[in-house]
């Protein structure tokens, strides 16, 4: 994984990946800046006080506005991870091909590039698959909040068991039948949650957190090509 990582990261001076990474970062923020626009329109007008009790507090437009604003920030927070890696698997099957071209050329000659629709889908599952998931875990997470670390260590781990699949997936989809997919993705549990944490961990830390999603994608990639020679004798025995 530690190769993975330096790897990746000279990846990232690469100018075609630099736009992917422009692009899908634009995009996200787009899908929130339309959230707070939806947000900012149901609340105008709105009674919240009405909601909870017999008193009124009709929302005008000042107070709908920076309602919609501190919602939006939340959300960003909350469900940054969650889009961004949804969004970066569109762009994923680019930064696969631009990575194995510098590196795998006899991979990248033989990857069966993913279709639009079959990228849309996979972004779609991942995002669920990590919304879910901290759904799930939300009532730990409130629990742990009384021991300072405890709540951020498991949104690490819950996050890098999502993630790790997630990212694996994406890259392994390129390479070989389902069956095949199946068998990596089982051989490789351990490292593919160890990057997963460590994309976790970047999304934690401002600027970094924009990274994230990019250099996840490189560094599964690398993984990847880095342990198929270990399915392969797997499946000699």
């Amino acid at each position: 994984m530690i190769r993975a990582f330096f790897l990746s990261l000279g990846d990232l001076a690469d100018r075609r990946i630099v736009g992917v990474m422009i692009r899908s970062l634009l995009i996200t923020l787009a899908i929130f800046a339309l959230l707070g626009i939806g947000i900012g329109w149901a609340l105008a007008g709105s009674d919240p006080c009405g909601w909870i009790g017999p008193d009124s507090c009709e929302l005008g437009g000042t107070a709908s506005g920076i309602g919609a604003v501190a919602l939006t920030l939340l959300g960003l927070w909350l469900l940054f991870p969650a889009v961004a890696i949804g969004v970066i698997s569109a762009f994923i099957d680019r930064v696969m091909a631009v990575i194995e071209a510098r590196h795998y050329p006899a991979a990248a000659a033989s990857a069966k590039p993913l279709s639009a629709a079959g990228g849309v889908m996979l972004g779609l599952r991942s995002a669920g698959r990590v919304l879910v998931y901290n759904l799930l875990a939300l009532p730990l997470y409130i629990v742990l909040l009384v021991t300072g670390v405890g709540t951020l260590v498991l949104f690490v781990i819950v996050n890098g068991i999502a993630f790790g699949r997630d990212l694996g997936e994406m890259v392994a989809a390129r390479h070989g039948d389902r069956g095949e997919l199946r068998a990596w993705l089982g051989l490789t549990r351990g490292g593919r949650i160890l990057i997963g944490a460590a994309v976790t961990a970047l999304f934690l830390v401002p600027i970094l957190n924009l990274l994230a999603p990019i250099l996840g994608a490189a560094m599964m990639t690398h993984y990847h090509h880095a342990t198929r020679g270990r399915q392969a004798m797997a499946r000699g025995r």
